[in-house]
């Protein structure tokens, strides 16, 4: 037993992780890729023959629901594995950052793009760790397969985490056959690992946290706050400098100002009082397992269109069950109290009532619907 499985048992032992067979096993498995990467290189005629290069010992990819304890393991596995250099990288910001080189690429006018970027990646990482990879949009999915096979050629290793199985990698997607050569690479090269037990780690996490809080507020920030924290597990010494995303949605950008392992923070006036649709609500409702909202207002006729866009993003969460914790000045049932447009926002305020229960709370991410 090498490091991360010593560690994974250390935090068992204390109670600060349930016994869970699945989870062992993924601690055994990313274990063993740690005693691999971390034994030093050949030297001597086999180096010579070879040109120094070593092929890359198999990645692996690590799936399952919401609240599983995938990002825990990963934690362990990069914290506890010496190979140098090393990277880990949430998903959406690796992709935009190879996006970018390419373009850089294309200018020099030098032929495909993609094997230059390729080797400068390669050249500063021989491990990437992936945080949440989802793919969902066209231009990742033309170019994955060939960047990724170029990357393993090179010797780097993957290991990723997702909420989906590869064969569900961008389901429906728009040309999606020219994505399937990227499936059958993530089967063929890489270890797939499920989580998908009954327990949703991230759900205790929570634990008794009230996830309507009135009024907004200093004390009601602090509190969403320590649990955007606690569902993360974000390092306390670089909680100034969360990363952000930018969705594409239909052409256009939605930036996310904090988003980290599926938690979404967003507030009212970002994303109700501006110019959205049920696209843009579909997105971050597919995109995210959970979403902070904050600055949420008394609605009323006098700001009729927040409401009605309010309305939709609640529906979109709804339908696919992400959770919700918010800091308002009213509770739902009197959010929206007199006047025209308070009959039809009856439902929301059950849709409401209803996501702060267990039952809603305890049930998985919909990303299917």
């Amino acid at each position: 037993m090498t490091k991360v499985l010593t560690a994974y048992e250390a935090l068992v032992a204390a109670g600060e992780l349930r016994p869970d067979p699945e989870q062992r096993a993924a601690a055994e498995q990313l274990d063993r890729l740690a005693s691999v990467l971390d034994q030093p290189a050949k030297t001597g005629l086999f180096a010579r023959l070879t040109g120094g290069k070593r092929a890359a010992p198999r990645g692996i990819y690590l799936w399952g629901d919401v609240g599983r304890g995938k990002s825990m393991l990963m934690d362990l596995f990069y914290a506890h594995i010496a190979a140098s250099p090393k990277r880990r990288v949430h998903f959406s910001e690796f992709m935009l950052e190879v996006h970018g080189r390419i373009a850089i690429e294309r200018r020099k006018e030098a032929g495909d793009p993609i094997a230059p970027v390729a080797a400068a990646i390669a050249a500063e990482a021989r491990l990437l760790a992936f945080d949440e990879m989802m793919v969902t949009n066209s231009p990742d999915a033309m170019i994955l397969s060939r960047l990724f096979t170029a990357l393993i050629e090179a010797g780097v290793t993957i290991v990723t985490t997702s909420n989906r199985a590869p064969a569900d990698l961008y389901k429906n997607g728009l040309n999606r056959e020219h994505f399937l050569p990227f499936i059958a690479l993530i089967e063929r090269r890489l270890d797939v690992l499920a989580l998908n037990g009954p327990v949703d780690y991230r759900r205790d996490r929570l634990g008794s946290q009230d996830t309507w809080l009135v009024p907004n507020g200093a004390e009601a920030t602090a509190q969403l706050s320590a649990a955007f924290f606690r569902l993360t597990d974000y390092p306390v010494e670089d909680r100034a400098h969360v990363p952000s995303e930018e969705l594409t949605v239909q052409g256009r950008t939605l930036h996310v100002p904090k988003s980290l392992k599926g938690v979404a923070v967003f507030s009212f006036k970002r994303l109700c009082g501006e110019a959205r649709g049920v696209a843009d609500y579909l997105a971050i409702a597919r995109r995210f397992h959970t979403v902070i909202l904050v600055g949420i207002p008394k609605l009323g006729p006098e700001n009729r269109n927040e409401a009605a866009r309010f309305v939709a993003l609640i529906d979109a969460l709804y339908e696919h069950k992400v959770k919700l914790l918010a800091a308002a000045d009213a509770q739902p049932d009197h959010l929206y109290e007199t006047g025209d447009g308070r009959f039809e926002f009856e439902r929301t305020v059950s849709r409401l009532e209803e996501m702060r229960s267990e039952d809603y709370l305890s049930a998985g991410h919909n990303t299917n619907c």
